[in-house]
């Protein structure tokens, strides 16, 4: 029995010593593992502290409120076009990269028009500026089970004056990731 407390004291020395370092030590793995006081010496470093904040901050891009995935979700159209303008083009590709890399995740294409024209064809246009939206993504690779298009038409505006500063807002397509 004295043996085994001269033993074990011999192996909690240098765990207890490397707590206090300031230049890390590495103990020796075996007979960390083995000895029973070194887990109730482990509360008392901070490592864990350190490496939850780590672990918790790690934030997907879409969520990130500071990533242009997060700020940069439009597709803006001309009057009366699905056609998805050179501007815009990197919007979609930035979201076509990052979800043909992250097939777990989905997305909602909303397709918007103004309030001109009839309600169902601008309903019929919004579907017309999801789809598009929609084709672009998956000719980057995106899955065609991780896109919806769908249309709202001139339901969900963006702005509601009535002038043509409020229309372009409106004319868009959305790229809603789903949770």
């Amino acid at each position: 029995m004295r043996r085994l407390t001269v033993v074990g004291a011999s192996l909690l020395v240098p765990v207890l010593m490397s707590a206090c370092s300031s230049t890390p030590v590495a103990p020796a793995a075996a007979p960390v593992a083995q000895a029973a006081p070194a887990k109730a010496a482990q509360p008392a470093t901070s490592t864990p502290a350190v490496a939850a904040p780590a672990q918790s901050s790690q934030v997907a891009l879409h969520l990130d409120p500071n990533s242009a995935l997060n700020r940069e979700h439009s597709v803006f159209f001309e009057f009366d076009d699905s056609v998805i303008a050179k501007e815009w083009q990197p919007v979609v590709q930035r979201h076509g990269e990052y979800l043909s890399h992250a097939s777990s995740l989905k997305v909602v294409v909303q397709g918007n028009a103004d309030e001109r024209g009839s309600a169902e064809y601008n309903l019929a246009l919004g579907q017309r500026r999801a789809e598009a939206v929609k084709k672009a993504l998956q000719l980057m690779g995106v899955k065609d089970t991780q896109v919806e298009a769908v249309s709202f038409g001139e339901e969900k505006p963006m702005a509601t004056a009535h002038d043509e500063a409020a229309w372009h807002q409106n004319r868009r397509a959305d790229i809603v990731y789903v949770k």
